[in-house]
């Protein structure tokens, strides 16, 4: 399947999505909660925010950190959201947000053009960082 999110969106609901992850304790009501359920989503939320920031897409401000990299990541921290009320055992507390985020999170990384799982992958340095051709060994003889 092709990537069908331009990295403009992608940028934009970086940031929406961090702050909303940031607030959703407040938001959905467990603010009076502890422990995964009530700090996944602010430290997730914040490394959304640091990501979006330093990402090479049109809403990144420092632009060093490339988008597919910035996919991968979503795609490991979505999957983790999305799992973390059964592995952490709070489904009875509050469970609804995480999923939701988590789900947004992996399809986002998933199908933004510049993705590494449905894109065609490029090479950041060029000529993969050699200098020179006397980098490369020669082969080995059997």
């Amino acid at each position: 399947m092709k990537p069908f999110i331009s990295t403009k969106v992608y940028g934009f609901f970086n940031y929406a999505l961090g702050i909303v992850m940031i607030l959703s304790p407040w938001l959905f009501g467990f603010k009076d909660q502890h422990g995964a359920s009530f700090l996944m989503p602010l430290y997730l939320g914040w490394l959304q925010l640091v990501m979006a920031i330093f990402s090479k897409h049109e809403w990144g401000f420092i632009k060093i950190f490339p988008v597919s990299m910035h996919c991968f990541i979503d795609i490991i921290v979505g999957s983790f959201l999305f799992a973390s009320p059964f592995v952490y055992a709070y489904t009875d507390m509050i469970f609804i947000p995480q999923l939701l985020f988590g789900a947004i999170l992996f399809l986002l990384g998933i199908f933004v053009q510049g993705s590494p799982v449905t894109s065609e992958p490029t090479h950041v340095f060029k000529d993969g960082l050699m200098e020179h051709t006397a980098d490369i060994d020669e082969p080995m003889s059997h």
